[in-house]
């Protein structure tokens, strides 16, 4: 269930909590939004449609933010004229700065040990003081329940008050929902914001992000892996919208 009912819109199967990014950051890192955060763009919510787990996840978690200008552009015209874009990696990276004022402790879960290496050297760099108590690599495959809750329990181990769930829509989605049913932490779906922080993958230009077509950068630098997720999903969105405006 959404903690955020003041500014929300139904898109499909999934409820979008409008929220400023400053604002979302600050319940992370302050403990305000316990379980499960996932941050929805046109492929997330089109999968959602079709795939009835994913769309569980999503409306049984306690928030979903937006993360897609198409998305936004939708809810300006739905009547929410202030809707901002909640972008995984710029929650993230908020969330570093602004935790090391309430002491936040980071539990990084997902990618690879390379990955992983590179994200906590650019965190110590970029924001010092911020507290990484742990980083898990698991394995890339579905996970049992005693498998997970092990790691659940590591990261509680750690004082871990936020753990960081970079695998990617939808397999990170499930991970966060199964593993806010086991324990009251915050566990945040964040897709391809450690690759960007550590600077593994590169990330779209502001310009590109603010006209709409980031899927287009993307699609353009990993063809092979994005195309079906984007050339399918993108046009499955658009009839969701329009089945949404009927």
């Amino acid at each position: 269930m959404a903690v955020h009912q003041n500014d929300q819109l139904v898109v499909g199967p999934a409820t979008i909590d409008f929220v400023p990014l400053e604002q979302a950051a600050t319940a992370i890192v302050t403990g305000r939004t316990p379980g499960g955060i996932h941050l929805c763009n046109a492929y997330t919510l089109a999968l959602a449609d079709e795939v009835p787990e994913l769309a569980t996840a999503l409306t049984s978690d306690t928030a979903n933010y937006p993360d897609g200008t198409p998305l936004m552009w939708w809810a300006k015209r739905r009547g929410h004229p202030n809707a901002e874009r909640v972008y995984g990696p710029d929650l993230m990276e908020r969330s570093l700065d602004i935790g090391r004022q309430h002491g936040t402790k980071h539990y990084l879960y997902g990618s690879t040990d390379e990955v992983l290496a590179s994200l906590s050297s650019a965190i110590e760099q970029r924001w010092p003081g911020a507290e990484v108590v742990g980083v898990e690599s698991p394995p890339f495959r579905d996970l049992t329940d005693d498998e997970l809750k092990a790691s659940i329990d590591r990261a509680a181990k750690a004082g871990a008050d936020v753990v960081w769930v970079g695998m990617g829509t939808p397999k990170q989605d499930y991970l966060v929902h199964r593993m806010a049913a086991m324990s009251d932490q915050t566990f945040v779906a964040v897709g391809a914001a450690f690759d960007f922080i550590a600077g593994t993958k590169r990330q779209a230009p502001r310009w590109v992000m603010r006209i709409g077509m980031e899927w287009a950068y993307r699609l353009a630098t990993e063809p092979r892996r994005l195309w079906r997720r984007y050339v399918i999903y993108n046009a499955k969105f658009v009839r969701l919208l329009w089945r949404s405006r009927r």
